[in-house]
């Protein structure tokens, strides 16, 4: 089972949201929405998203995620739901509570990316097909043989890259543990 984000500060901890200028964070959330929105992902779904990633816990309710975007409880259920179905965010319930929670995973874009390596290997076998129905010899041929040659590079680079990431997040990990036990 996949972690998910917890919160590192009380809510209305100095270090986090309430020592935030609000008016920023919400052109930010707008600003990264729009670029995930242009890279394909539905628009509200990418709003939810933002939102989600900018609150110190990682975790919000349907009521305080309508409330920071401005937005109706049917736009959040429906962006909820495309985000559950591409794993993106995952439902809890509130421990005493019949309200539910939609927290983040931990390391969503490793995640997504882990994800879309599978999606990427699909279409590479698809463009080798298609290579052979166009023939090889012919522009059309040779753009779709490219294409496929270019999904295999990335599906052979990207495990790697990958694995420095990890690599990378556990020496982070490592000099924070220390740094906190030295200080």
């Amino acid at each position: 089972m996949r972690e998910t984000i917890e919160p590192e500060g009380a809510p209305g901890d100095a270090r986090g949201e309430a020592a935030r200028d609000e008016a920023a964070v919400s052109r930010f959330v707008e600003r990264f929405a729009a670029d995930l929105a242009e890279a394909g992902m539905q628009r509200m779904a990418a709003r939810v998203f933002a939102a989600l990633l900018v609150s110190d816990s990682g975790a919000l309710t349907s009521a305080e995620i309508a409330e920071r975007l401005r937005i109706s409880p049917a736009a959040v259920s429906g962006a909820i739901r495309y985000l559950s179905q591409v794993d993106m965010v995952v439902r809890e319930r509130e421990p005493g509570s019949r309200r539910d929670r939609y927290r983040l995973y931990n390391e969503v874009w490793y995640e997504t990316l882990t994800r879309r390596d599978q999606m990427v290997a699909r279409w590479e076998s698809t463009m080798r097909d298609g290579a052979k129905v166009l023939g090889p010899g012919t522009p059309a041929g040779l753009r779709i043989t490219e294409t496929a040659d270019f999904f295999e590079f990335v599906q052979r680079e990207l495990p790697k890259m990958l694995e420095r990431w990890r690599a990378q997040q556990a020496e982070r990990r490592a000099a924070e543990s220390r740094a906190a036990e030295a200080g």
